[in-house]
């Protein structure tokens, strides 16, 4: 059974939905390592809440078909900051990986939409 473009699309939207809001709730609850990162790469705390927010609505507009190309937008968005971030701190690979395979499934959500 071949699957199609536009279910492919759906599954890989819905998944990048529930890793946001994972994350979005990750920095809204701010555990320690959480704040301590964001204190250590110069943000105010209320940058870890702004994140957090904006990675909960992220993945709130994901998975409808309506609301996608905003949600990949600001999915895109915050993926570039986050990995903007990273680099500029030049945290270690450990740190990149999860932000690259972030990044990874909105490019490719975003390569089916054609």
């Amino acid at each position: 059974m071949a699957i199609d473009t536009a279910s492919f699309e759906s599954i890989l939207a819905t998944i990048a939905g529930v890793l946001f809001a994972v994350a979005g709730v990750v920095n809204l609850a701010g555990p320690g390592a959480v704040k301590r990162d964001f204190a250590r790469w110069g943000y105010p705390a209320w940058f870890r809440l702004l994140c957090g927010a904006l990675e909960l609505l992220s993945a709130a507009l994901l998975p409808g078909q309506h609301t996608r190309a905003l949600g990949l937008t600001l999915a895109g968005a915050i993926m570039f900051g986050a990995l903007f971030t990273l680099l500029r701190n030049r945290e270690p690979f450990r740190h990149l990986a999860p932000a690259l395979i972030f990044s990874a499934l909105i490019v490719a959500t975003v390569a089916l939409r054609g």
